[in-house]
Order: C-alpha cells, then structure tokens, then sequence
C-alpha cells in the first residue's frame, strides 16, 4: 500500500513547514516576524486548530479577531482560510479569501491547496490563472499545489504546459517541483514524460526516485519498478520507508512472494521493520500473494497500529474473497477507536461490491457522509463503482450527478457501470458527452466502451472508437488491444479480432484469454483449445480467466474427458476454490450432461458467491431440472446471497420451460423490488418468459417499457412473436429494429425465417434466407437451413427442400434432416419420407423420434406391415418411443397426463367432465378424424384412443380446477395431433374459456372456435 510522503521542505522567517502528501496538500502557515503575533498570540491558536483540525475552537478564534477587531492581519487571515480549508469548509476559506484587502503569495497557495484537499481541482486551476493575472508570481508550493490539482483531473495537456511553465519561471532545477511533477504525470497514466522528466533531472535525491518508482506502480507497470529500485541501489541511493512502501507494492502487484521477502529482509537490515508505514506495506504485499496467515502475523505484531495498518489487512481480506472478514474487522477498528480514512472507505466499498451486498454498502454510505469523506473524488468513484456492480445504477448515477468536481477515473467508472449492468447505449452517450467537455479518454475508459460496443454488437460504433483510439495513441497499449479484440469477436468478425491478436506489439494473459474466448463466443471451439496449447507452448501461464475460456470451449464442443483433464489441471494448481473457475467448472459439466459432476464441483465449493449459485441454477434449467433449478434458486434466497441479472434470467429460463405463468410474475415481482427491471438481460429474459408462457401481450409490455434494446431483447420479441403464429407483426419488428440501426445477428434471422415458416410466407422466406450472407455477412449455420427446409415443407415445396439440403456447403445434421421428416409426415410423402430417415439413422441410429415419424408416416398411409417391421426394429435395437403427455400447472403445481392416464387422484371427475366436453362439442359439430389414430383398430376403438389423448385430459382436469373464464394453459411435448386441435377450437367456443397449447412447434391460441395458427401448422 502507497503512503503519503511527507517531507521538510523550507524553513524561514515566514513559514514554518508545508506537509506535503501524494494526493493533498495541507499548508500551515504562522508569522514570525512579531506584531500580531506578540499582542494577541492568535496564530499560534489558530495553529493548534489546524493541526487538531478542531473547527469548534477554530471558530471561537476567528469570532475573537472579529470582536477585537484585528483580523486584517494577513498572517491571520491566512491561518483561518488555512484552518476552514483543513476542516473540510473550503466554501467559508473562500468567503476570507475574497474579502482579504490584501492578498500574498501564501494567501494564493492555501487557497488553491484547499480546493485541491478538498476535491475541487477545477477550481483550483482557476484560481491559479487569476493569481498569475493579477501579477502574483507562483512559488514552488503553489507550483506543486497545481501540478497534484492537474493530477487529480487526469489532464495531461494542462499538465505539460504547467511544465513548460515551471521551466519558465526557473523551477525545473527544483527537486521537490520535480519529483510532484513526476507524480503528476504518472497520475495523467503519462510515464514516459515522467521517466524522460526523471532521467533529465542532473540531482536525484531519494524524494525523486520513490516519485518514479511509485509512478510505475500507479500505473501497472510494477517490473519497471522494481528494476529501478535495484538501479538505486547500485548507484548507492539508501531507500527509505516511501521506496520500501512502493516496492513492496510492486511485488504485491507481481504476485512475487520471492521478490516480497527479499525486500522485506532488507527493510530489516535498514533498521524500518518497525516503521508502520513499512509495515503496512509488508501486510499488503503477503496478503496480495495470497499468505494471508503472514500477513495476519505481522499486522498481529505491529507495537502501534494505524488506520494504514488496519486498511491493509482489510484490503487483503477484499483481495482474497473474504469480504464478510473483511466487515468484520472494519466493525473491529471502529471498536477500537479507530477511524476509518479514504482508503478504508475504498476497500470496504469493495468488499460490499463483491461479496456483502447492497444493505451494507447503504450503511458504509451513511458512514461516508457523516464522516465527510464524500468529498474524496476516490471514495465518491469507489462509491459510484459499488452500486454500479451491487445492479443499482440509478443510485450510481444520482450519485455521480451530485459530485462537482467530476475527474476522468470519475467519468470511466461511470461508463463501466453503464456496461457491466447492459446500459450499453447509455454508456456510449456518457462517453460522448465525456468528449465533447474537452476530458481525454484513457485505455481504461476505451476498454470500458468497447465493451459496450461488443455487448452492442455495433460493429459500426466500434471501429469509429478504434479510430479514436488511433489518434489518441493507445493503439499499442495491451488492455486496449485486449478490448478490441473481445469487440470484434463479440461483433462477429472472428477475423477482424485474429488480426488485431496477430498485430498487438506485445501479447500478455490477457490478450490470449480474450483471443481464446471470441473463439468460443463464435463457436470456434477447436480454434480456442489449438490456442490454448500454443499458448502454454510460448510459456504463458493462464490465469482464471483463461481456464474458464478454456472450459468454456470444451463445454462448447462436448468434450467431456478434455474437460475433466482441464479440471484435475486445475485441481493440481490448487485453483479449485477460484470462484470463476469452479463456476466455470461447473458449466462445463451442466454443459457436457454431467449434471452429478457439476452438482459435486458446486457442493465442494467453500465460498460460493452468487455467480456460483447461478451458475448451478443455470445448468438446472438448461438441462431441463426446471423444479430442480426452482427448488434451489429458493436455497439461495434463505442462504441470503441476493440475486443479479443473471440468476433472474436463468431462473425465467425455467418458468418459462414449466409454462409456469404464476411463477414467472411471482419472480417478475422480486426482479422490481431488486431494481433490476430495466437491466436488458432480465427485460429479455421477461419477455421470453411471458412469450414461452402463453401470454405475448405481456412480453410486448415487458419490451415496450424497456429503457433501451439491445440484439438479445428484439430477438426474444421477434422469436415470441413467431412461435405465436403473428408473423407479420415480428417482420415488421424486424423492420423496426433495423430503422434505428440496430444490425441483426444469426439468431435474429432464425427468428425471422420461423416466423415465415409459421405463416407459409415463402417468397418472403426466400428473399431473407439469400441476404443473410449477401447482405449482411453473416455465415449460414445448420438452424438457418434447417428454418428454411421447415418453411418449405410446411408449404409442401418438399422437392425444393431437398435440394436446399443438397446444395448445403457443409454436411445436413439429424436436425435438417427430421424437419424434412416432419414434412413428408403432414404431406403422406411415403417415398421421400423413407430416404430422409435412412440418412438419419446414419447419424442416430438410437433416435426414438425419426422411427416413430416414419411409423406413422406409414400408419398414415396404411402400410401397417411396414409399421409392424419398424416396431419390431426398435424392440430389438432396444429404442423406447417417448411417450406423449401433456401438462398443466395449478397453483404453482405441475400436474403431467399421458394417454389413456388414470393415474391422477381427480381422475374420476376428469373422464367426467371430458365426457361431458366430448358430447358438447359434438352437438356443435365436431366429427372426429380417424386419420390421427396411428393403430390398427376398429372405428370405436380409434374413437376411444383419440378422445383420450393427454393434451385432452389436462384440459378436462383445467376446466375442474379453476374458475369459468380462467385461461387454460397447457405444455406438451410432442406435436398436437390434427383431430385434438380440431376439438381444441369446439371446446374453447362452446365453453368461452381461451385455451393456450404450446407444442414442440408452436403456440396455439384457441379462442371462440379459431386458433391462432389459423390451421398452418
């Protein structure tokens, strides 16, 4: 951990010290020279008040100047604005300073330091062009007072000038100026005009040295800090405790335990091992290193400890994910009198982030503001960052609005809020209007928007900020190149973000690890596991992230065993209780069907944070354990970890495969009591829900009041609008979203040929199918062709559909292949129907499905010989059909039926009252279809086995259990058969109720005799 530097730096008759710190200035200043002084002896209180920072007394002072009437004294004057600026009143230090008759160089500087102390640099940078206007010539203390206000808003430019300024006026000589200046350009993330300013600089003391070394720390560049403090070394340079502070932070940073207690044995040959800034240091860099226990030791051994001291170990609390310990111990250090300072303000704000949560980040916040620590622009951007990643990024943003003095760390991390919770578009206009007030971005704030651009996928937005980045210079910076790379691999161009890998100067973890990952995010699986051992072939060790990518792509490509390898490997390495890689581990079983394996991973992990828990939850949902996901998405809540975006949406993932419409509000209600209403994946997640539930006038609610859309939210729509049968109104959604320049991606496409497909638009169907790759450059998947076979076999262009397969550039899978299946069953196309099934038993010959499909494609036209052989075939190939049912939820119980089910303990009063619905319709019409009884029997008995299939059954047992005029909301698993739909339309008509049937193709919606698909289906 950094400390402040303070050093003695003049002594005369007219100032006593200026204690300098790295981030403040805190001036003093008495008069000597005797008259004030003598008579009244109120500077010297005044000076007490100061250093005690006692505004009580200070104020009692100043009421007695006003009541003697002496406070024209300048000496005084300037020990009260002193004393205001001190105490955190620089309003009232202000009010003096503007009332003063006369004013010094003194008054000038406390001023400027006190806005710069109290987080207004802007401020302070006007004044000081005042005070060059009026003719008063800056000295070294105002100099350094404006260099650390330049620093503090990040401006470099400004910086530069102030240089040539200082060069001008005779200064650049000046150690002291010097090393600030250095400081100041390390803070402007400038280090090459800090290190060219340090190597020009013909007397380096320690004070310019500790300067540069602790700018490269700032910096991140922790192994140039370290060869510089071995450089001072050799040329005999004795460090102190602020260089001993910087290289123990450099080797916190390179996670070198090595380098750490090499250091630390030097520190005790200089006789600094009981200096507490040192050892503060010493707590940091064991903690970042992961020697938690030594850390504990040596903070445990400390005869005096500070706030410095007690930051430290609650820092490396945060560092290695013990937040709940870390509270705890801030809790301790309040006990034990203690106050916490900005930098324990900072840590304990990231421990809420990560592991508490919000409540007690609201509590940290009372506790800022009652302590009068907003002012600090790092404890008011650590703030902002909480809230942002604790989801409330409308309290992050009421906050960053009331903060005055806004720097560019202030402004990145507002962006990055807007991003990390899907306000992508929100965090590019904040960028914008970032630019147009003159701040120059820096590679964290390009990082950030980038981000946004890839989550965006707006290719077009992205390669407008990549020429920024060019012109600005940051092309070559790894984090930046890193950024682009994730961008245009989120975007799609797989071979933009190749070249872009292949160009960067210097390839680091990072840089790999987005490179492996766009490869996984475009379904390049193999590509990301090639990388990955040339990777470890050029001797980069990966990190977390990278073996999270990495199983991430074995999940990808089902590898299982390569999956496990990679798990023993991490195992071996001891990143088992990594949080993200166990999550990580965790999804590659889900992922590969292991869900026993995944299940285990999760119960062994200790800490398990609400990535952990949603992950688990994910792969519940995912593998179709919607009860399985439900029941412990309420473990979760009663283990008090709250629930982000990503647990909602997993969690509507599972409503929504439930059909179960009373859960998904239920959860829809905890979604706006979290505040995460207006988060686009949980919007998205929503209108899928309502959509895959029955109800697409809720989905379009859900959408409609949505803040902003992005890619993921018009595909739901569009998709819901589809699988409703209303294709019309998701093409000219479709329309709609590209007007407002939203890029449609492979899955948009998918949505909009099924929604052709559902309403036999071929023509239209044709014309988006040929521009997917000629207008848009989008690569033809298996879905697409598979969408497209559908629309044409549905429309009974089955020979055009077989020559579609034909042309395919890569090999037809089952999934083509069965759709034209499909075809060739509504159409009674014997012959096709027996070609297409051989090619699928080529690929699964244990596909109970593609037999079954061919059974009653032969049933259907009469061939019952060849439905006997088939039958025969399964029975020795060991295939079990899966059986048909039907489910219905009530009251937040899922009630399942199968044909001819007598299971149900209602079952009595459900063939009562199908018989009752049977006889009513038949009076109004119905005749049934003995077509659609795939069995050779008599009429009766097909009459039998029709009027009780499962989908009828749930209906019966719907109408029983809820009152006239309820919806009746049934899931099934097969394809309704033809003679149910058409009784589905008598029953709703007859009865007045709407009755929604979601089968494996489609919604239908019957309502007063019609259905929704309008008999295409």
């Amino acid at each position: 951990m950094l400390q402040q530097h303070s050093f003695l730096v003049r002594r005369d008759m007219r100032y006593r010290c200026y204690a300098i710190g790295t981030s403040t200035v805190n001036a003093s200043v008495v008069n000597e020279e005797g008259n004030v002084l003598v008579q009244h002896k109120l500077p010297k209180l005044l000076q007490r008040c100061i250093e005690s920072r006692n505004m009580s007394e200070g104020k009692q002072v100043h009421a007695r100047c006003l009541k003697d009437e002496i406070e024209a004294s300048i000496v005084i004057w300037n020990n009260l604005i002193n004393l205001y600026a001190n105490c955190g009143q620089i309003e009232y230090g202000r009010q003096l300073f503007d009332r003063m008759s006369q004013r010094n160089v003194v008054s000038w500087t406390l001023i400027i330091a006190g806005y710069v102390q109290n987080g207004q640099p802007h401020e302070a940078v006007k004044l000081f062009h005042e005070m060059n206007q009026v003719g008063i010539r800056p000295n070294h203390f105002t100099l350094t007072a404006i260099a650390r206000a330049l620093s503090s808003l990040a401006e470099l430019e400004k910086c530069k000038v102030l240089h040539a300024y200082v060069i001008k006026a005779g200064f650049e000589l000046n150690i002291f100026v010097g090393s600030v200046l250095i400081d100041t350009y390390a803070k402007c993330t400038s280090v090459e005009d800090a290190r060219k300013l340090f190597d020009g600089m013909p007397d380096s003391d320690i004070v310019v040295w500790s300067a540069m070394i602790v700018g490269y720390v700032q910096n991140g560049q922790s192994e140039d800090a370290v060869k510089l403090f071995r450089q001072m070394q050799r040329e005999g340079m004795r460090p102190n405790r602020y260089t001993f502070a910087g290289v123990l932070n450099s080797c916190g940073n390179l996670l070198s335990l090595e380098w750490g207690e090499e250091v630390h044995a030097q520190l005790i040959k200089f006789g600094l091992e009981s200096e507490i800034s040192v050892v503060s240091s010493l707590v940091d860099m064991y903690a970042k290193c992961g020697n938690m226990e030594t850390a504990l030791q040596v903070f445990e051994r400390m005869p005096h400890l500070d706030v410095v001291s007690w930051t430290a170990v609650i820092s490396g609390y945060v560092h290695n994910g013990r937040g709940h310990e870390a509270m705890e111990l801030f809790c301790e250090m309040q006990e034990a009198g203690m106050n916490p300072n900005q930098y324990t303000f900072v840590n304990i704000l990231r421990a809420c982030a990560n592991f508490v949560g919000v409540e007690q980040c609201k509590q940290v916040h009372a506790h800022i503001a009652k302590t009068g620590h907003e002012i600090y622009r790092t404890v008011g951007s650590a703030l902002v960052d909480t809230y942002n990643k604790c989801g409330y990024i409308e309290e992050a943003q009421r906050l960053f609005d009331r903060i005055p003095e806004r720097n560019l760390v202030l402004w990145t991390t507002m962006i990055a809020g807007y991003v990390q919770n899907g306000f992508c578009k929100s965090g590019l206009e904040l960028f914008h209007k970032m630019q147009q007030l003159g701040l120059k971005p820096n590679h964290y704030t390009f990082a950030s928007v980038l981000r946004a651009c890839g989550s965006m996928s707006a290719m077009k937005e992205g390669k407008i900020v990549h020429a920024c980045i060019i012109r600005n210079g940051f092309e070559s910076d790894t984090a930046v190149g890193s950024a682009l790379i994730d961008m245009y691999a989120k975007c799609g161009s797989v071979k933009e973000a190749c070249k872009w890998f292949e160009k960067m100067p210097e390839q680091n973890v990072i840089s790999w690890t987005a490179m492996i990952t766009g490869y996984v995010q475009n379904g390049h699986g193999e590509e990301a596991l090639q990388l990955f051992k040339e990777m470890l072939q050029v001797g980069v060790k990966p990190n977390e992230f990278t073996l999270a990518g990495f199983l991430s792509a074995c999940a990808s490509l089902v590898v299982l065993e390569e999956g496990k390898g990679a798990h023993a490997h991490i195992i071996k390495v001891g990143l088992e209780s990594n949080v993200s890689v166990s999550s990580a581990t965790v999804d590659m079983y889900v992922k590969c069907g292991d869900i026993e394996n995944a299940r285990k991973v999760f119960d062994q992990t200790l800490e398990r944070d609400v990535v952990s828990w949603t992950t688990m939850v994910s792969g519940y949902a995912q593998n179709g354990y919607s009860e399985d996901a439900l029941k412990l998405f309420y473990q979760m809540q009663e283990a008090g970890v709250d629930s982000n975006q990503y647990t909602f949406s997993s969690i509507l993932k599972a409503s929504s495969s439930l059909v179960s419409l009373d859960r998904g509000k239920q959860i829809h209600a905890q979604i706006l009591k979290y505040g995460l209403n207006s988060d686009i994946s949980v919007g998205s997640s929503l209108v899928d829900m309502y959509a895959k539930c029955g109800s697409i006038e809720d989905a379009r609610c859900v959408f409609d009041k949505m803040p902003e859309h992005a890619i993921v939210s018009w595909n739901a729509i569009i998709t819901g609008y589809a699988q409703h049968g209303h294709g019309i109104e998701a093409l000219q959604l479709f329309e709609k979203m590209q007007s407002i320049g939203m890029q449609p991606d492979h899955i948009t496409f998918v949505s909009v040929l099924s929604a052709c497909s559902h309403v036999g638009m071929v023509n239209e169907g044709r014309h988006f199918f040929d521009s997917i790759s000629r207008d848009y450059g989008i690569e033809l998947t298996v879905e697409h062709y598979s969408c497209m076979v559908d629309l044409l076999g549905r429309a009974g262009c089955l020979d055009e559909a077989m020559d579609l397969i034909n042309k395919m550039s890569f090999e037809p899978d089952a999934l083509v292949w069965g759709t034209l299946l499909g075809a060739c069953r509504i159409y009674n196309n014997v012959e096709l129907g027996k070609r297409v099934a051989e090619n699928i038993f080529e690929l699964e010959p244990q596909a109970s499905a593609t037999y079954v499909l061919l059974s009653n494609i032969y049933a259907a036209a009469g061939r019952w010989d060849d439905v006997a052989k088939i039958r025969t075939t399964m029975l020795e190939r060991g295939i079990r059909k899966e059986p048909g049912h039907s489910q219905i939820e009530i009251k937040n119980s899922l009630h399942t039926f199968v044909a001819e089910d007598r299971s149900h303990p209602q079952s009595e009063e459900i063939y009562a009252k199908l018989r009752e619905l049977t006889k009513q319709i038949k009076e109004a019409g119905y005749v049934l279809d003995p077509s659609f009884a795939l069995h050779d029997m008599e009429q009766e008995q097909k009459e039998q086995c029709l009027f009780h299939h499962s989908e009828r059954l749930a209906i019966a047992f719907g109408f029983i259990s809820t009152p006239p005029g309820t919806t009746i909301r049934i899931i099934k698993n097969l394809r309704v058969c033809g003679d149910c739909h058409t009784a589905t339309k008598f029953i709703s008509k007859i009865s007045e109720r709407k009755i929604i049937v979601r089968d494996t193709n489609r919604y239908h919606h019957f309502e007063d005799g019609l259905c929704s698909c309008g008999d295409y289906w």
